[in-house]
């Protein structure tokens, strides 16, 4: 202990030993000492040295350090020590914060270079790396946070070399993402820092955390801290989010449909008091912003930022956006970047570029959110960042949003400029940035006024209607003619580049507005005065994009001045400019480094005013152009010629090509149509089909039915001829088949009553199928591409022909039905001889009567007999009454089974019908198309001789 009290700088008899001597003493004892309480103090004393002398301590003591982790993992307490001691020797951050002011110029080059040679000798053997793992999983405190915090120094002084061990390690990015979910707070955050320095730069491990749960987990820590309210933890988490989604398409992916962006509305809901943000707060929302920035980057592929704009517009994020853009008090930078952000999420979204169309100013009265920020880019007393800002959200709205450039455009036109004064328009708003004296304005208006027209013909000529009032008392000119009145006048660069970059972008692909800008006399011989002088480097700029413009004025030209012809100004360069030299001039754009900085991009970025130079889409053109321009120039009139016979020929072949893709797109939709109608068709078939069975099937069941009840009335009537006083029932009886018998020759005659319709109509199908042969010979050009439809409509022929059959076979059923009843009358007239006979037994009864009064003595014995005879016939007769009343019931079932055939065969015939039509409507659409269709004289007449057939069979009858 004495020797430890000497090492602590406790009192001490002898000299005290120098550093270097203590330490290797100190490493001695690491390595011999049979004690853990002896070694676990010799380390502790190595960890209290190692900040002062971090070399030696490295040195000497790295080996032995290693070899305690290995075997002393038993004892937390000694574990602890060792990883802080070497967390002492290899981070740089406590070398940094303890070195003089006097030598900071020379110590952080040897700071890094030793932190990271400790670091290489640590993970040159890689199990070093995977006992540190191992370490960092053990729950103590005193283990676990030095192993983060080491762990987290190794990665950041040998990143790359140290995320390839860990990634081929076993469930090593695994290990560390629970510490992500440990309870104690300074784990956790310490994780945060260890996980951001893990996943740079690496999109393997950047996969690996995301679907680990990174994403859920570090959402809920924001949320606990407060969101955009809380401490520095919720920027670390940001950072790592950052991290986590930036360029890695895979991740953005799986955010997106883990249904997080929904989760990150709450972090922009800012109340109305915005006074007194705090730095941290500030800082959280920037990196907020700029995370919903990393999912809709313009870098990013078009359908991952696409769906990421659609998902941000559901959830009312970009809702949420547009809140703080017009809310008041917001600090300035966080201003600047939500624009920035509003500016990517409706870039090129049509759906979001609607809706921020209509989001208005809280002010009186409300005006469009893009009149407001149009008046700050236009105002030279506003922040220079800011109109930047500015001017790239009004990019991104009209970014492929022919809509938003014709309102825009729109409020610049005669027919729509409010005269009254009251309100300003944003067409106003770029005319007065245009012209202004803040030359940074005339270039924001100008680079504006041109995305307006970008790709868009239409409004390049309506453009040209647009007059301006000069001054009071003079007429009014174009805004073509003081574009150029103003680029003569000698005004500033910035302002000449503006105002050039517009006007190509005006006259590009455009021979009207070449035309109109030829046909100012004062323009060619400017631009060839300009290209053809020696200026100094400020002004080769402006050199370059004049001898574009005219390069633009020539490869554009229709020939429709005679002064300004293509090869009059090709002569007109050689004999002021020279060709060579002329191509050197154009060449000055693409070499320029402003040009090279505006193409990396879209978001227009500079560091000073003076830089603002290009614009990234006007680069485009540039590089489009450019090459076509110097060909151009080198062409003779003869292959001029030849080219523009090729482009009238292209153009012709386009037009064909356009007109024979519009004609089979319409007949792949008519195609289409056809498909759909014979389906339908079909499904209608197959359910009459099943009508027709079921109809059958019940009309089976009426004439088992029938027949029952004929074969019972038959046995009845025999029963009662042999009474005298069943007369009454062969009465009823009569009455009840006349009554059915009249009930049938209704149900016939309106059979043949809806026959006789069905012939009108197939008479009328057959006018309309005559006059529709004529029409179908002009498009058989179109058999080919139908000879399916033609098929279909063959087989629903046969179905129809096999509907009709089943038609006949109920119409012979009806007539088997009429012969039956005739039956009925037959026996019905057999019954009269028998009523006939009755009256013949009453005469002779009489007559006995008369012979009885003679001999009234001999028959009063017999009277007694007759009486009780006469009961017997009472009872009897009451026998038949019953039996009446239930053939009355049967009777009136069977009447009512007959209706509900009768109206089923009447659904039936007008669901025929109506797939007669729809038939016919079919063939008349073949037709149309040219497909042949075979003629139905013969089923008709088929079908008449059968008509005819069942007519001679009722006469017959």
């Amino acid at each position: 202990m004495n020797f430890l009290r000497g090492v602590m700088g406790g009192p001490s008899a002898g000299p005290q030993p120098s550093g270097a001597e203590t330490i290797q003493k100190l490493c001695d004892r690491v390595a011999s000492s049979t004690l853990l309480d002896d070694r676990r103090d010799a380390v502790r004393a190595l960890k209290s040295l190692s900040k002062k002398y971090r070399l030696e301590v490295g040195i000497q003591a790295m080996e032995h350090l290693i070899h305690v982790l290995q075997t002393d993992r038993s004892d937390s307490e000694i574990i602890g020590y060792a990883l802080d001691t070497l967390y002492n020797v290899i981070s740089n951050d406590l070398e940094e914060e303890e070195q003089d002011d006097s030598e900071e110029e020379n110590l952080p080059k040897q700071v890094d270079d030793l932190g990271s040679q400790f670091t290489e000798i640590f993970i040159k053997q890689q199990e070093n790396v995977t006992l540190l793992l191992t370490l960092v999983e053990e729950f103590d405190f005193h283990v676990r946070w030095p192993g983060v915090k080491l762990l987290t120094s190794l990665l950041k002084q040998q990143g790359p070399q140290v995320q390839q061990i860990i990634l081929v390690s076993p469930m090593g990015v695994s290990r560390l993402m629970d510490l992500l979910a440990d309870s104690r707070e300074v784990i956790r955050n310490d994780g945060v820092l260890l996980l951001q320095q893990l996943t740079k730069s690496n999109a393997a491990i950047q996969k690996i955390v995301a679907f680990e749960n990174a994403f859920e987990r570090l959402l809920d820590i924001i949320t606990e801290e407060g969101n955009s309210d809380g401490g520095i933890v919720v920027e670390d988490c940001l950072l790592l989010l950052q991290n986590l989604l930036k360029n890695n398409n895979s991740n953005q992916n799986f955010f997106k449909e883990g249904s997080y962006i929904q989760r990150m509305k709450p972090w922009f809901e800012v109340g109305d008091d915005n006074c007194g943000w705090s730095a941290q707060k500030v800082t959280n929302l920037h990196l907020m912003l700029q995370l919903v920035r990393v999912l809709v980057s313009p870098t990013n592929p078009p359908g991952a930022t696409s769906s990421c704009q659609k998902a941000m517009f559901h959830c009312g994020l970009l809702q949420q956006l547009c809140t703080i853009l017009m809310a008041t008090g917001v600090p300035a930078d966080i201003l600047t970047e939500t624009i920035n952000t509003v500016s990517e999420v409706i870039r090129g979204c049509q759906m979001n570029q609607d809706y921020f169309a209509s989001v208005n100013a809280p002010s009186n009265p409300p005006r469009p959110a893009i009149v407001v920020l149009l008046m700050s880019m236009v105002n030279e007393r506003q922040p220079f960042v800011l109109r930047c800002a500015v001017l790239y959200c009004f990019q991104c709205f009209l970014y492929k949003n022919q809509k938003g450039q014709g309102e825009i455009v729109s409020t610049l036109l005669p027919s729509t400029i409010d005269a009254t004064g009251n309100s300003v328009s944003a067409g106003q708003l770029l005319c007065g940035g245009l012209f202004s004296t803040d030359s940074l304005s005339n270039w924001c208006a100008a680079v504006a006024l041109a995305h307006a027209l970008q790709e868009n013909a239409t409004l390049k000529e309506q453009l040209l209607r647009v007059q301006l009032a000069t001054s009071i008392g003079n007429p009014p000119v174009s805004l073509l003619q003081q574009c150029t009145n103003i680029l003569s006048q000698g005004s500033k660069v910035q302002t000449r580049v503006g105002l050039l970059m517009l006007l190509c972008t005006w006259l590009s692909n455009c021979s009207i507005a070449v035309t109109h800008f030829l046909h100012n006399p004062a323009n060619v011989p400017f631009l060839t005065g300009q290209i053809a002088e020696n200026l100094g480097e400020e002004e080769q700029l402006v050199q370059g994009l004049c001898a574009l413009l005219l390069g633009i004025s020539i490869y554009y030209n229709d020939n429709s001045l005679e002064n300004y012809r293509k090869e009059k100004l090709k002569q007109l360069i050689e004999k002021r400019i020279g060709r060579e030299n002329f191509i050197e001039k154009l060449g000055f754009i693409s070499k320029h480094e402003l040009y090279s900085r505006a193409a990396q991009k879209p978001q227009p970025s500079f560091s000073s005013p003076d830089h603002m130079m290009f614009d990234h889409e006007f680069t485009k053109l540039v590089k489009e152009l450019e090459g076509v321009i110097s060909k151009a120039i080198y062409k003779s009139s003869e292959e001029d010629k030849k080219e523009e016979e090729v482009k009238k020929t292209l153009e012709q072949h386009d037009n064909i090509v356009t007109h024979y893709k519009k004609v089979i797109r319409e007949q792949d939709q008519e195609l289409e149509e056809l498909k759909q109608r014979i389906n339908t068709l079909t499904s209608q078939n197959e359910q009459l089909q099943a009508t027709v069975t079921q109809q059958v099937s019940q009309i089976q069941q009426h004439k088992d039915q029938y027949n029952l009840l004929k074969v019972q009335l038959g046995k009845d009537t025999q029963h009662h001829n042999s009474h005298s006083d069943t007369f009454q029932m062969n009465g009823i009886q009569t009455e009840e088949v006349s009554k059915l018998k009249e009930e049938l020759e209704e149900w016939k005659n309106k059979h043949e009553l809806l026959q006789g319709q069905l012939r009108e109509k197939d008479s009328v199908i057959e006018k309309l199928k005559s006059s529709q042969l004529e029409i179908g010979t002009t498009q058989q050009s179109s058999q080919t591409s139908k000879s399916g439809g033609l098929e279909h409509n063959n087989e629903l022929q046969k179905e129809l022909e096999m509907l009709r059959s089943q038609i006949q076979l109920q119409s012979a059923e009806i007539s088997k039905l009429q012969m039956e009843n005739q039956k009925l009358q037959v026996m019905n007239t057999t019954a009269d001889p028998v009523s006939g006979d009755s009256s013949a037994r009453a005469a002779n009864n009489s007559e006995l009567e008369g012979r009885l009064e003679q001999e009234i003595k001999e028959l009063k014995s017999e009277v007694k007999a007759l009486s009780e005879e006469k009961e017997s016939l009472k009872q009897h007769l009451d026998s038949s009454s019953s039996t009446v009343a239930i053939l009355q019931d049967e009777k009136s079932k069977l009447q009512q089974e007959v209706a509900e055939s009768k109206k089923e065969q009447d659904d039936l015939l007008v669901l025929l019908a109506d797939q007669d039509q729809k038939l016919s409507a079919l063939k008349i659409k073949l037709k149309d198309l040219g497909v042949p269709v075979e003629d139905e004289d013969d089923i008709e007449s088929g079908d008449q001789g059968d008509e005819d057939e069942d007519g001679d069979e009722e006469e017959q009858d």
